[in-house]
């Protein structure tokens, strides 16, 4: 029992920190939209621990990426989690190379409820900000109704994101 009951954790602790290949298609579908480009590159960024304990998001290996066609630069993208009323959805910010926000997509919605959370009208709303923004649900993120948590969510994720991605340019590692 204690075998499977350490096989099942060692299983859900490396499934949660990796991609699946319906998710990493949906990606490559997005940065090809929206760069227009039919082949890229993406190429990890490493930061250090010391620099990650300051970040209000945890950059690693799985989640922030540079997006190059042969050697120039493109741009960036994030894949992150945000949390609905029950459960957690997917979503990837894709950001151009002067760091403005290109797209916002939700990849995997698993709830009943709150999925206009990733409707691309609602979503729109987020694109063109930067890293100098601090953005305000119902301010300047328009409310749902019917997805409060989930909006709110997202919109908290997307400026946890600015953020991360701020300090990381300040600290020249973009």
């Amino acid at each position: 029992m204690k075998k499977f009951l350490g096989i099942t954790i060692l299983i859900f602790i490396t499934s949660s920190f990796t991609v699946s290949d319906k998710i990493e298609l949906l990606i490559e579908k997005e940065i090809k939209n929206v760069f227009s480009i039919e082949m890229y590159t993406k190429q990890t960024i490493s930061v250090s621990n010391e620099i990650n304990d300051i970040l209000p998001i945890r950059m690693n290996d799985f989640n922030f990426f540079k997006i190059k066609d042969k050697d120039k630069l493109l741009g960036y993208y994030y894949f992150g989690k945000a949390y609905g009323k029950v459960d957690y959805f997917d979503f990837i910010v894709i950001f151009d190379k002067e760091l403005i926000i290109s797209k916002v997509k939700v990849l995997v919605y698993r709830e009943e409820r709150g999925g206009e959370v990733g409707s691309k009208r609602w979503l729109n709303q987020f694109n063109g900000k930067t890293t100098n923004e601090n953005l305000t649900y119902q301010k300047d993120i328009a409310a749902i109704s019917g997805a409060t948590i989930s909006a709110k969510s997202m919109t908290n994720e997307v400026n946890k994101l600015l953020k991360t991605i701020h300090i990381l340019h300040t600290k020249q590692i973009l």
